[in-house]
């Protein structure tokens, strides 16, 4: 059981549950692994968590108060941003890619997964 620090004021949370069989509680509302919390009130959050390890990724940010234009990959101001930043990316690649090829890091083959610095690699279940 832990009690996470208050929002400030202007402040959005999100709370992500991830882990095999994780399940916590986050002031009474069971929340499965894969699954979000969005946390409503400025007061401190009540997390409990279930029977299995679980890890909990916290998101949060404040408004910015500016234009927020979104199109493909790219987030700018304005959409002669979203312009210059395909234009950018057709030029250069972001800065070029520095290896002689464009292939894939991993084979083809390959499934997704999440490698964590201990080592255990995580597929998703079918």
């Amino acid at each position: 059981m832990i009690d996470l620090l208050a929002a400030d004021a202007g402040t959005a949370r999100l709370l992500y549950v991830h882990g095999t069989g994780a399940g916590v509680e986050i002031d009474g509302v069971a929340v499965g692994s894969g699954q979000g919390f969005e946390q409503s009130r400025k007061a401190a959050l009540h997390v409990v968590n279930g029977d299995s390890p679980a890890t909990i990724l916290v998101l949060q940010g404040a408004e910015i108060g500016e234009p927020v234009v979104q199109y493909g990959p790219f987030v700018m101001n304005s959409a002669e941003e979203i312009q210059q930043a395909f234009d950018d990316y057709r030029r250069t690649g972001f800065g070029g890619w520095p290896w002689p090829s464009d292939a894939p890091v991993h084979a083809r083959s390959e499934t997704r997964f999440a490698r964590y610095p201990d080592g255990r690699v995580e597929r998703p279940r079918h």
